[in-house]
């Protein structure tokens, strides 16, 4: 009889990496399976969590700390830069009379001003030391703002020895201001302006990121919370039902220090999408468009001042005043004469537009609405001395009277009016500071809170299992 060799018997499939590890198809392995799942999950919402914690972080440095301070540099810039050419202006319409306020307080206020712009730039070279398209915008601006001081410096020294009465200066003085002030309107002011408009394109855009990021992050935390939370108590309950124990105390905390966790994380990044959206739209947006209001403002006032000094160039001055008018408070009108009319009528009833229309429409601050009020009466009596003035300077005889009226009433009520503008900026200015220190503090410590309540709650689950595990050894 012959006897065949049984085949040789094929050894067991060997099972995949980590069924092979945890051994899933038995009990501890299923145990091991479900803890390292929660092990996971808690490390996706320390994930997600720190992800969108950062992206807060990211955008209160660049809004708070960065772009925005930047474009308040540059919005100062600018209104220094424009009130040097508006003293300029009416220290050679003074001539040697001192109306209003004086010569020597109107050289003094340019001086002011002048070192104003000078700490501006310095200012917003400081805060964008790595941007070189900044730094080459700022030294261009200081190359074209000494040209222009040199300019002004010889329309000044001239009309002095030519000791004028109030009214236009010689024709060589008027050609040196002519020379200046372009320089200062074509060459310096839209330079600066740029750099504002720059920085705050960067605002705007970090805004839209970091606030949509902030969000998202606060979703898949929530997503992923749910999981976590969804795991831990699978794995309690599936303790319980094998073990004949309700409750294992370790992984009870567990599960109360993740929840605690994903609702302090939740929180946190509702409170963070809050400050940022109040840093930009009760702060920035406001702050940006008021310094704008207040520099074109000025800008304006040296327009009428100019209205008297250039005679030749009265009606040019005159439009570019309505154009400037119609920036800062918008309504329909063809010219001057029809837009103080408008402006009553619609200061009554708050119907306009412009920059102050803006304002108007977000009343959201303390105290806003009446600063706001003082404002636009401020704004009202300006414009009633414009009137004026350009009524009493159609005629020779009252051409006098009308730069008396300039540099002293009318010099008064636009300061009281740009005080009231000032105020109201320094309420969203506050708005501003105070969400972005609101959001500084919000997020202290988290760098190191976050990673450590995750090692913590990765502990407690291990620790959780541990004895469970130890019975099958």
């Amino acid at each position: 009889m012959t006897i065949t060799a049984a085949p040789p018997s094929r050894p067991p499939a060997r099972r995949g990496g980590v069924a092979r590890a945890i051994r899933i198809r038995s009990l501890p392995g299923r145990i091991r399976a479900i803890a390292f799942l929660a092990v996971l999950a808690v490390a996706a919402v320390f994930a997600v969590a720190g992800l969108a914690v950062q992206d807060a972080r990211d955008g209160l440095r660049v809004i708070g700390h960065d772009a925005g301070p930047q474009v308040v540099a540059t919005g100062d810039l600018y209104f220094a830069l424009s009130d040097m050419d508006a003293q300029l202006a009416a220290v050679l319409l003074m001539g040697r009379e001192n109306l209003g306020a004086g010569r020597a307080r109107a050289l003094q206020v340019y001086d002011q001003r002048r070192s104003q712009a000078h700490r501006a730039l310095l200012q917003g070279s400081n805060l964008a030391p790595d941007d070189p398209a900044e730094q080459q915008t700022a030294r261009s601006i200081l190359d074209a703002l000494g040209r222009y001081e040199q300019l002004a410096g010889q329309a000044l020294q001239l009309d002095q020895r030519q000791s004028h009465a109030a009214g236009p200066p010689s024709q060589e003085v008027g050609t040196l201001y002519g020379q200046a002030t372009d320089l200062m309107k074509l060459d310096v002011l839209p330079k600066a302006y740029n750099l504002t408009l720059d920085n705050g394109t960067t605002v705007r855009r970090t805004y839209e990121s970091k606030h949509s990021a902030v969000l998202a992050g606060r979703a898949w935390v929530l997503l992923v919370g749910a999981v976590l939370l969804i795991v831990l108590i699978g794995l309690q309950v599936y303790l319980a039902v094998h073990f004949r124990r309700l409750v294992n105390p370790v992984l009870a905390l567990a599960t109360v220090a993740s929840l605690v966790l994903i609702a302090a994380t939740v929180g946190l990044l509702t409170s963070e999408a809050s400050h940022l959206r109040k840093a930009k739209d009760d702060g920035f947006d406001s702050v940006l468009s008021l310094s704008r209001a207040r520099a074109i403002s000025n800008n304006a006032n040296a327009d009428e001042t100019r209205y008297l000094l250039q005679p030749s160039l009265a009606d040019t001055y005159e439009q570019v005043y309505l154009d400037k008018s119609q920036e800062i408070l918008y309504v329909p009108a063809g010219n001057l004469a029809i837009y103080y009319k408008q402006l009553d009528q619609r200061l009554a009833g708050r119907s306009f537009m412009g920059f102050l229309g803006v304002e108007a429409q977000h009343v959201t601050l303390p105290g806003q609405n009446a600063a706001l009020d003082r404002t636009l009466r401020g704004y009202q009596g300006v414009q009633r001395d414009d009137g004026r003035i350009r009524s009493l300077a159609t005629s020779v005889a009252g051409r006098h009277a009308a730069i008396a009226l300039r540099m002293d009433t009318a010099s008064r009520d636009f300061s009281t009016y740009d005080q009231a503008l000032v105020s109201l900026t320094a309420i969203h200015q506050k708005a501003f500071t105070d969400a972005i220190r609101a959001g500084d503090d919000g997020l202290s410590g988290w760098n190191v809170g976050l990673p450590a309540a995750a090692i913590v709650i990765a502990v407690l689950v291990l620790a959780g299992v541990r004895p469970r595990l130890s019975e099958f050894r």
